[in-house]
Order: C-alpha cells, then sequence, then structure tokens
C-alpha cells in the first residue's frame, strides 16, 4: 500500500496498530486514532519522549510540566475506553521500529508534524516500516491546511499574512471534526512502559510550579472547558477587549492547541456555530478570532518553509543588524521583571508565574527588549521558550521575529512599542499591572533601567543601517556552505 491512508479504509496485515501520540494529545478530532479504530484490530498508543533525534529542540522547563498533567489526562481516558497508555523514550525512530517489530503490528498511525527534523524522522521511519512490510501513514490533524496546499499564484510559499488569509479562506473549508471514539480495542499482549515519574517532567527543588497549577489544568476535557466558556461568554466582546489584559475576553486556548488537546478543526466549527447566533459587533468579534486562528496556522506554514526559524533570521538583511555586546544585566531585568516600565514588568512576572502571558503584553515586552534594550530576539526567544506552558515551534519564533521586523511582515523597520503609551491605552486604570506589580507605585519599584526616547532613536537608526540590504545579504547568504538544503515537500 502506498498512499495515505484515510479513515475508514483498511491497512495491510492483521497485526494491532500502533497509534503514535505526539503534539495530538486528544481522542476526539484525532486523525490517526480515528484511522487506527476504523482498521478495527487491537490498538497500542504510545507517546515517546524524543530528546535524542538530530535537531529534535529539547522542551522548555514550563512545557515539561504541561507536558506531564496532559499525558496523564490522556492515559486516563484512554484506560476509560479500553486502551493503555505506553510510555517510552529515545530517538523515535528506533524506538518506534523496535516496538513494531515486538509487537508484529501490522500498520502505524500518526498524525503530522510540520519541523524539518520532526519530517525527517518521519519519512525515515515510513519508509523503514512499508520496507519492513508493516503500513504506515500520516494524517492532516494539527493545521486547517496543509503548507503544501497553500501558496502563491508563482507556487512558493507566502510572506505577508493578510493575502496567506486571503487564500486560506478561498480553500475549500477545513473538514469536521471527526467524533471521538465510543470504545477501543486495548492491546492485551505484554508490553513494557516507562514511568512517568521517571521522565522528571515536574520541579523538584525548587518546585517552582505553583503558579503553574493555579493557572492551568492541562488536557482535553479542560481544552473542551475552556472553549465552551468563552464562545458563552467572552466570543461576543473579543474584539473590543481582547488587547485588554486585564480583561477576560481571550480564549487561552493556546497551550491546549500547543499540545493538541484540541484541535483547529474543533475550535474552527464550534466558532462558525456560536457565530450563528451573534450579529452585529459580535459577529465580527467571531471573525477576529478566527484570523488569530489563522495567525497560528500562518506560523507553522512559514516553519515548514523556513526550517531554522528560531536561529536565522526570515528576511537575509537583517543578519547585518548591529546588535551591541549583550548587556547580561538587562537582560536579567528584563528576565525578572525589574524594568522600571510596569507594563513590560507586570508581563514578565505574569509570565514567571503563569506559565503565559497576554498576547498584547507579549508585543510590548518583546518589542522592549529587542528595540528599547537592542538584544538580539534570540535571547527572548529562547527566554520564552523555557517559560511558555505554550512554547511552540513554530508561533514562538515567528512571534519574536515579527516584533524584531526580521520575520514575516510588511513593515519590518518602524514599529516600536512605547510601554507607557501601550499602558496608557490598554491597561489605563493599571488593573493588570497591579496584579502583577504589587510594588508599583512605591519605593521598592525600581526606577527605568533606559531612558525610551533615547533608546528608540537608537533602534531606529541601527534600522536605518540595514534598509536596502536585502540584495546583498540574499548573495551572501547563498554562497554560504550548506546555504540550499532539501526538504522533503509534502506529508511525512
Amino acid at each position: 500500500m502506498t498512499g495515505i491512508l484515510e479513515p475508514g479504509e483498511a491497512a495491510a496485515g492483521t497485526g494491532p496498530s500502533i497509534v503514535w501520540f505526539r503534539d495530538d494529545l486528544r481522542l476526539a478530532d484525532n486523525p490517526a486514532l480515528h484511522a487506527a479504530v476504523g482498521r478495527g484490530r487491537p490498538i497500542v498508543a504510545v507517546y515517546l519522549l524524543d530528546e535524542e533525534s538530530a535537531g529534535i529542540r529539547p522542551l522548555g522547563g514550563a512545557a515539561r510540566w504541561w507536558l506531564h498533567g496532559s499525558l496523564v489526562s490522556l492515559a486516563d481516558s484512554l484506560e476509560s475506553l479500553g486502551a493503555r497508555l505506553t510510555l517510552r523514550r529515545g530517538p523515535a525512530e528506533a524506538v518506534l521500529t523496535e516496538l513494531a517489530a515486538s509487537v508484529g503490528a501490522g500498520a502505524v498511525f500518526w498524525n503530522r508534524r510540520y519541523g524539518a527534523a520532526e519530517r525527517a524522522v518521519d519519512t525515515r521511519l515510513k519508509s523503514g516500516l512499508r520496507k519492513s512490510g508493516t503500513w504506515a501513514g500520516s494524517f492532516a490533524g494539527s493545521l486547517l491546511h496543509e503548507p503544501w496546499t497553500i501558496q502563491t499564484g508563482q507556487g512558493g510559499p507566502y510572506s505577508v499574512f493578510t493575502p496567506f488569509w486571503r487564500a486560506c479562506r478561498a480553500a475549500p473549508p477545513p473538514r469536521p471534526p471527526y467524533p471521538a471514539p465510543a470504545a477501543l480495542p486495548g492491546y492485551s499482549g505484554p508490553l513494557v512502559s516507562d514511568v512517568l515519574a521517571d521522565w522528571d517532567l515536574l520541579p523538584d527543588r525548587p518546585d517552582w510550579a505553583a503558579g503553574l497549577r493555579a493557572a492551568w489544568q492541562p488536557g482535553e476535557a479542560a481544552a473542551q472547558r475552556l472553549l465552551d466558556v468563552f464562545l458563552r461568554d467572552s466570543l461576543p466582546r473579543y474584539a473590543d477587549e481582547r488587547d485588554e489584559p486585564a480583561r477576560a475576553a481571550t480564549s487561552r486556548l493556546s497551550p491546549h492547541l500547543r499540545w493538541g488537546e484540541i484541535s483547529p478543526f474543533q475550535i474552527w466549527h464550534a466558532t462558525e456555530w456560536a457565530r450563528t447566533g451573534l450579529a452585529g459587533r459580535a459577529q465580527e468579534s467571531a471573525t477576529r478570532f478566527l484570523t488569530e486562528v489563522g495567525w497560528r496556522e500562518f506560523s507553522h506554514h512559514v516553519l515548514f518553509n523556513a526550517p531554522d526559524l528560531a536561529t536565522v533570521n526570515l528576511r537575509p538583511e537583517f543578519d547585518a543588524f548591529p546588535w551591541p555586546p549583550l548587556d547580561e544585566r538587562a537582560l536579567a531585568a528584563w528576565q525578572q521583571g525589574r524594568t522600571g516600565y510596569p507594563l513590560v514588568d507586570a508581563g514578565m512576572r505574569e509570565l514567571w508565574r503563569t506559565g503565559s502571558m497576554h498576547n498584547r503584553v507579549r508585543m510590548v515586552a518583546a518589542s522592549f527588549l529587542i528595540k528599547n534594550l537592542l538584544i538580539d530576539w534570540r535571547e527572548g526567544e529562547a527566554w520564552f521558550w523555557d517559560t511558555l506552558v505554550d512554547a511552540d515551534a513554530a508561533s514562538n519564533p515567528f512571534g519574536w521575529q515579527w516584533v524584531a521586523g526580521s520575520g514575516a511582515d510588511a513593515a519590518p523597520y518602524f514599529r516600536v512599542f512605547n510601554p507607557e503609551l501601550q499602558a496608557q491605552k490598554f491597561d489605563p486604570r493599571g488593573e493588570y499591572i497591579r496584579e502583577n506589580v504589587p510594588e508599583w507605585g512605591t519605593d521598592a519599584y525600581p526606577a527605568p533601567i533606559v531612558d525610551l526616547g533615547e533608546t528608540r532613536r537608537a533602534a531606529l537608526a541601527a534600522y536605518e543601517k540595514i534598509k536596502g540590504l536585502k540584495e546583498q545579504a540574499l548573495a551572501a547568504r547563498a554562497r554560504e556552505p550548506g546555504a540550499t538544503v532539501a526538504l522533503p515537500v509534502g506529508p511525512a
């Protein structure tokens, strides 16, 4: 069998089906699981912690905390339907190959990922399994549109969001979500599993996760509850209040999406259904929310075509940006929320306490680091990678490059967020700031570490130096060893 197995089709062989869970820790709208159930054979559900395959980025601390809770939830859900979650650790290609041989698997199912290293692993694994007589297939479970299906008229990827989203909206609509299985034919043979506690995903000493536990509940059921509450209570006012961090107007679904505890298809169709009961400005709110889902989509399409997104400027002229030597004290002040600018500090402290930060404040905090402190965006991206529960290989570096101007942005050179003006506009009563910076307004609060006017002028002068360098930078990058790398095209 050579094609992609579609849900409901049969796979070769009579052995059990392996369902490899990755960034899709859910039972509902899980195409790989749906296809495995349709095959009608016993199911081996497995999650692999792969920190060894070449190019795989190790998880940050906050993400590891979330993963632990999500795996507990998934294991409970599987067990309630008659299956077990098997845990294995190691390089995915070797571990899955050994597991398939040990259980005599007839088929292996997974949902796709879009990073280059992950795609390379999947391609080799799929080829190796099929050569050994085990069917292997991948499915679209994480994006509304596969990256190779949304292209410009010239056949290339989009570099600006608005035309990208216009093309998505003109494409066939997202498929309806698949239902969760009513029961699972669990594999009853002998099977060795790691113990989750042995993976040391949770912080020990010190235990810094109290705020995360207070703010979040990982798992599929919690994701669905958040979506229901958001659609009922917050969606009608989303467009008007989404940028105000003191308002409960956002969905808070980002970490659940990152871990695949809910799918974009579920969110899309639930929002479209909710929109039918809205009118006027409230209906515009639904459109605005779905556009934000589109930004997530765009970031993954960009990652698919720019696999080094976390380390290399999308715009090559930014390779020449004149970053000064790193100011370690200024970086530490930013990380600790002690810059003397209340909105920035409130965001950074919210991040440390809860593993998240309001999106408007993320942009302000990132802009301050890059354009007022003149610290390379990669320092901020790395800090967010370690401290965000929704740290995502696409969205995190995409967002940082957008703020830096080096990414997929139609106006890359002039945007500098003023944290004082942003606070006046979006937190005018200081509610968000007081919640996160209790000493604000007292002698205990630090003085500003830089002058906004001076640093803004310095940043604009630095950006002015690199304007017009694009063609030169493209030519220089093309001369670098290994500048052109052949990537697999299409599904893996």
